[in-house]
C-alpha cells in the first residue's frame, strides 16, 4: 500500500502531534500531506498549507469562518468550515491514511468516519477508543478499516506484538513517566497548582493531557485503550512507572519472555511507523547515543496519591457509556482545575463520581454514547466538591 506514496489527512495539525506529523512529512517525500484540519488556529492552519502545498484545510469551528483571510492560504487550497467537513475529509477517497490527533471526544466522529471509509487510521486521539472501543472495533473489522495506534505506549505494544503470536501473550505492561508528582505522597498533592501540574519532566504535550499526566487518569485512559485495541482483559493489562520513558511499554509471553519497545521520547517515531507500516524508514527521530551511560528504573504506581489510575481498571472491565462518562467528566474536571475551581485531588473525585452516577447503558449506539458525554459534562460542570 505504501510502495510509493500515501496521502494523509491530519485530523489536528496544529497541535503537538499534528506540528511533529508536520517534521515527519519534511523528510518522507512519499507520505502526502491531502488534507489539515484545525478547530480555530486559521493562522497556523494557513502556514502549515502554504509549507506543505496542502490542497484542503478544515476549520472545525464555524464561527472563525469571517475571520479567515482567504489569502494567506495557498493558491487553490481550499478551505472549509464545520464538523461536517471535518467528516468529509477524514473519509475523503484520495487520502490513504487519516492522523487522529484531534484532543479529546471531539476527535470521535472524525475517526468514525474514517473508520467508515476502510481507511488506515493513525490513531493519536485516544478518547476514540476510551469513549467507543467496542463500536470503533467492531466497525473497524466490518469495513477494513486499518487502526496503528500513535500513542507511544500502544505504539510500543504493537511493535513488541509482532514477535509473537496473540495466544501466547500473557499480559501487556503500560509504562508511565509518573508525571511532575512521582514520589509525592497523597497529602502534599492538595495545593498544587496549574503551574505545577503543568511542568511535566519528559513531554512536551497540550495542556489536558499534561494535566491528565499530572493525575495518571491518561494512564487510566490508555489502560481502557489498551483493552480494546488489544482485544485483552482488564486483568491482564498492567502499568509501571518508568521516569526515563525511554522504555515505552512491554508484552510478557506465557514463556516468560517480556519484548519492549525503547527510543528517545519523541512522537516523530510512533507517527511514522503508523504512517509507513510494515516499512521502516529513515526518519527525523532523535537516536540513542550508546557510547554514553544512563540507567531505567521502575516502580509501582501510587495508586493512593494517583485514585484515578483506578478508575480505569474499572471502565475497561464494564464496558458499555462507562468509558464516555469518565473522559467527559475529566475534560470539564481538568478545565475546572485550571480555571482555579477546583483544587487538584478533586480531579479524580468528580471523575469517579460521574463514572458512578451516570445513566449506565451496557450496549450503547454512538448517539448514546454522546447522551452519557453531554450528561458527564453537565453533571461535572455543575459538582460541587
Amino acid at each position: 500500500m505504501f510502495a510509493n506514496s500515501s496521502r494523509v489527512v491530519v485530523l489536528g495539525s496544529t497541535g503537538s502531534i499534528g506540528t511533529s506529523a508536520c517534521e515527519v512529512f519534511a523528510v518522507r517525500e512519499e507520505l502526502i500531506p491531502l488534507a489539515f484540519v484545525a478547530h480555530r488556529s486559521w493562522q497556523t492552519l494557513a502556514e502549515q498549507c502554504r509549507t506543505h502545498g496542502v490542497k484542503i484545510a478544515v476549520l472545525a469551528d464555524e464561527s472563525v469562518a469571517g475571520e479567515v483571510d482567504r489569502a494567506a492560504f495557498p493558491p487553490g487550497c481550499e478551505v472549509r468550515f464545520g464538523e461536517r467537513a471535518v467528516e468529509e475529509v477524514a473519509a475523503h477517497p484520495d487520502a490513504d491514511a487519516v492522523l487522529s490527533a484531534i484532543v479529546g471526544a471531539a476527535g470521535l466522529r472524525g475517526t468514525w468516519a474514517a473508520v467508515e471509509a476502510g481507511k488506515r487510521v493513525a490513531l493519536a486521539n485516544k478518547e476514540t477508543l476510551v469513549v467507543a472501543g467496542p463500536l470503533v472495533m467492531r466497525r473497524a473489522a466490518e469495513t477494513g478499516a486499518e487502526l496503528l495506534p500513535v500513542d507511544s505506549e500502544h505504539n510500543a505494544i504493537y511493535q513488541a506484538l509482532l514477535a509473537g503470536k496473540r495466544d501466547q501473550v500473557k499480559r501487556v505492561i503500560l509504562t508511565a513517566s509518573g508525571g511532575p508528582f512521582r514520589g509525592r505522597p497523597a497529602e502534599s498533592l492538595r495545593d498544587v497548582t496549574p503551574a505545577d501540574a503543568l511542568a511535566h519532566p519528559t513531554w512536551d504535550m497540550g495542556r489536558r493531557i499534561t494535566i491528565d499526566s499530572a493525575t495518571m487518569l491518561n494512564k487510566a485512559f490508555e489502560l481502557i485503550e489498551a483493552r480494546w485495541l488489544f482485544d485483552l482483559p482488564a486483568d491482564r493489562i498492567d502499568v509501571t512507572v518508568h521516569p526515563q520513558s525511554v522504555v515505552h511499554s512491554f508484552v510478557e509471553y506465557v514463556d516468560g519472555s517480556v519484548l519492549a519497545q525503547l527510543s528517545p521520547p519523541d512522537m516523530k517515531l510512533p507517527i511514522q511507523f503508523a504512517l509507513t507500516h510494515p516499512d521502516r524508514r529513515p526518519g527525523p527521530t532523535a537516536k540513542f547515543d550508546w557510547s554514553q551511560a544512563f540507567q531505567l528504573t521502575f516502580e509501582p504506581p501510587d495508586r493512593e496519591a494517583f485514585p484515578g489510575l483506578n478508575l480505569g481498571t474499572r471502565v475497561a472491565e464494564r464496558g458499555g457509556t462507562a468509558g464516555a462518562a469518565l473522559n467527559a467528566a475529566d475534560e470539564v474536571a481538568v478545565d475546572r482545575f485550571l480555571s482555579g475551581e477546583i483544587r487538584f485531588p478533586e480531579i479524580a473525585r468528580l471523575c469517579e463520581r460521574a463514572l458512578e452516577d451516570h445513566p449506565f447503558d451496557a450496549e450503547p449506539t454512538l448517539e448514546g454514547l454522546m447522551e452519557v458525554d453531554r450528561w458527564a459534562r453537565r453533571a461535572t460542570q455543575s459538582a460541587t466538591v
